[in-house]
């Protein structure tokens, strides 16, 4: 486990220029213009050396945003697919000049390299615990797109992992601040009071069963790999497409590997609902499931332990009144009592969200997403999930991570996975 790989690379440099001066070397040690840096790129001893897993769509615009960066160093890309993978790296190779980026199938030949400080995540849902928590174990930071997990028992074993090994991991949610600071800022300066209930109005089904018929599959992809984790399934283009669609015909709409539209945009909208409501540190207590009644359509409530309400769909004709503000996907009631306004946090660094990841891996900081707030948002939205499976209310007691006294829901906290792709 390599627990300090920037510092190591660092203090290498050092020896190395000082034994270059001393003569230790028979032969000159020459350090080039690109290593010391330049007025627009910071030396390689500040640089950040990157990798990517998971390359399509999401993971190359991911790769776009840290390639871009002057303080990353980025040298190498995975992806079970070769045409991801050699545009992937002839896109490395284009920015740098050189033909020295390294190119995988296999993640844990990437994550077994000493010089690669952080990783970048890209890949369908059903990969992501397993690849942040051996990232971890391996001593490399790591940035994972949302949603970040695919059930209730992973979460902790994410957080568990960043703790344990001292890693930043952030989640990929970049909607959650960038896309609604017309909420974030009225109710965090106090304008609505108290927050006592969100609604929020979009995005729609569940994922669904899979039952695409076999195709031969293609030389170009590891059909295995690909499905990892997941039970095996005949290869279908339709059930491993990469588009962000999410009613059939995407590995997004299949409940082996995604959590369908509920948790694919859900998490953008419930980590700004939580986020705006301040209650992004929080898991729910219950989901309560309403009943279709008349015109009415069935809804769920999600219950907070501050006695906040968040709904996924509640009827227009049952808001509440008193004040409010409407961002069109996501609606705010507060008690109207004006309140002490208190500082929103924000992203370090500049850049987005990728560049608050790159400042906390030098700094050590918390970044905006880290995982565990990433978690809590999808533990939200599986509650939401099993509430509307199992058409009746859960309980759910955070400190323990059950359902209390619930076999059948207890029985969706995870799920089977393959040989040798198992969580500890």
């Amino acid at each position: 486990m390599n627990h300090g790989t920037s510092s190591t690379r660092r203090e290498f440099l050092k020896t190395a220029t000082g034994a270059a001066v001393t003569g230790v070397f028979a032969a000159p040690y020459i350090i080039t213009s690109k290593a010391l840096g330049d007025d627009t790129t910071p030396p390689a001893s500040d640089r950040i050396v990157m990798g990517g897993i998971g390359i399509g769509n999401q993971g190359g615009g991911d790769q776009g945003a840290f390639l871009g960066r002057g303080d990353v160093q980025y040298v190498a890309v995975c992806d079970v697919r070769k045409k991801w993978r050699d545009g992937a790296k002839d896109r490395v190779n284009g920015r740098n000049k050189n033909s020295d980026c390294a190119a995988y199938n296999d993640f844990r030949e990437l994550l077994a390299r000493d010089d690669i400080d952080a990783v970048h995540i890209g890949t369908p849902d059903h990969w992501h615990a397993i690849m942040v928590i051996e990232a971890c174990r391996a001593g490399k930071d790591a940035y994972c797109q949302k949603p970040e997990t695919l059930t209730l028992r992973e979460g902790p074993l994410m957080i568990a992992a960043a703790r344990r090994y001292s890693r930043i991991v952030s989640g990929g949610s970049q909607r959650v601040r960038e896309d609604f600071n017309n909420l974030v800022g009225p109710c965090w300066n106090g304008e609505l009071g108290a927050i006592k209930s969100v609604n929020v109005r979009d995005f729609g089904p569940l994922s669904q069963l899979c039952n695409l018929p076999a195709q031969e599959t293609p030389a170009d992809i590891d059909w295995e790999m690909w499905l990892g984790p997941a039970p095996w399934q005949p290869y279908n283009s339709g059930r491993c497409d990469g588009n962000f669609g999410t009613g059939g015909n995407s590995w997004r709409s299949y409940v082996d590997y995604s959590g369908g539209s509920l948790t694919d945009w859900g998490a953008h909208l419930f980590g700004g609902a939580t986020f705006a409501s301040d209650v992004c540190e929080l898991q729910p207590t219950a989901a309560v499931f309403h009943k279709a009644d008349g015109q009415l359509g069935a809804y769920v409530t999600l219950t907070y332990p501050n006695g906040l309400e968040i709904h996924h769909r509640r009827p227009d004709q049952l808001k509440p009144e008193g004040p409010q503000i409407d961002g069109g996907k996501i609606q705010i009631h507060g008690d109207g009592v004006k309140r002490d306004p208190k500082p929103a946090p924000g992203y370090k660094g500049g850049g987005g969200i990728h560049g608050d990841f790159i400042h906390c891996v030098k700094t050590r900081e918390k970044p905006f997403r880290d995982i565990e707030l990433g978690v809590n948002t999808m533990v939200a939205l599986h509650l939401l999930t099993i509430a509307y499976r199992l058409q009746r209310t859960v309980k759910w007691d955070a400190a323990t991570q059950q359902f209390p006294g619930d076999e059948e829901a207890g029985r969706m906290v995870d799920r089977a996975r393959r040989q040798p792709w198992f969580l500890s």
